[in-house]
This record gives structure tokens, C-alpha cells and sequence, in this order.
């Protein structure tokens, strides 16, 4: 396991990340050919955007509090994960959330293997 927590909107959830990755993407204003062939290109900047995996928890009331923060009808959230200098906190908003159900026990149905991608709102770092 990566970590014990990630923040959203000021509430920590105190549930494992299995697995975290992330990209940078690189966003252009602009970026076309002219006729000499050479590439003439603006670049607005630099994006963080993250994936994250969850582990699993017994904690039903935890985990459909997470399910319930990442899949509100809100169009951007405060996010607070890990990062190679400590903790990386930016204004994302969540797309292609998804889990499974890994078991029913007394009736109840338990989910896990939760993913969620957070995408960055405004660049980490600005272009030229």
C-alpha cells in the first residue's frame, strides 16, 4: 500500500491507495504547421492529472462516504494526494470513476477496487 490517505474537499479518507499514477500534460493554445513544414506552437501549460486505485476497507460507512464525495455533482473539487515531495494539492475534477463488488456477506453486498481519475483544472506550471 502507497498511502493511508487522500484528501477531497478538506475531508480525509482514511482508505488505502493501491496504486497511483500520474502524467503530464502538456496543453497547447496553439500548435500548427506552416508552410515550410516547421511547427509554430503556444503552450498554455503544464497539467498534473492523476489516477488512483484504491484498496479495500471493512469500513462500509467509509467507503460509500468516498463513493458519495467522488461521484457528486460538483464541477470541480480540492484534491490532496501523494507526491514526490510531499503532498501535491490542486483543483481537479473526477472522471471515470468505477468499482466492484468483491463479495456479499449477511446479506450485505461489499465493494472495492475503486478507481478514480482526477483531472486538473488549471496548469501546475505555466507555458511561455
Amino acid at each position: 500500500m502507497l498511502s493511508d490517505k487522500v484528501i477531497i474537499d478538506g475531508t480525509s479518507y482514511d482508505i488505502p491507495v493501491e496504486s497511483l499514477s500520474r502524467k503530464a500534460d502538456i496543453l497547447d493554445r496553439y500548435a500548427k504547421r506552416v508552410e515550410s513544414g516547421d511547427l509554430k506552437r503556444k503552450i498554455l501549460g503544464v497539467y498534473y492529472n492523476y489516477e488512483l486505485t484504491f484498496g479495500t476497507t471493512t469500513n462500509a460507512m467509509l467507503y460509500n462516504s468516498l463513493w458519495d464525495a467522488l461521484t457528486a455533482p460538483i464541477e470541480f473539487h480540492e484534491v490532496t494526494v501523494p507526491a514526490s515531495s510531499g503532498d501535491y494539492t490542486f483543483t481537479a475534477y473526477f472522471a471515470e470513476i468505477s468499482d466492484e463488488m468483491i463479495a456479499q456477506y449477511n446479506g450485505k453486498n461489499y465493494f472495492g477496487n475503486l478507481k478514480v481519475s482526477f483531472v486538473a483544472k488549471v496548469p501546475a506550471r505555466s507555458g511561455s
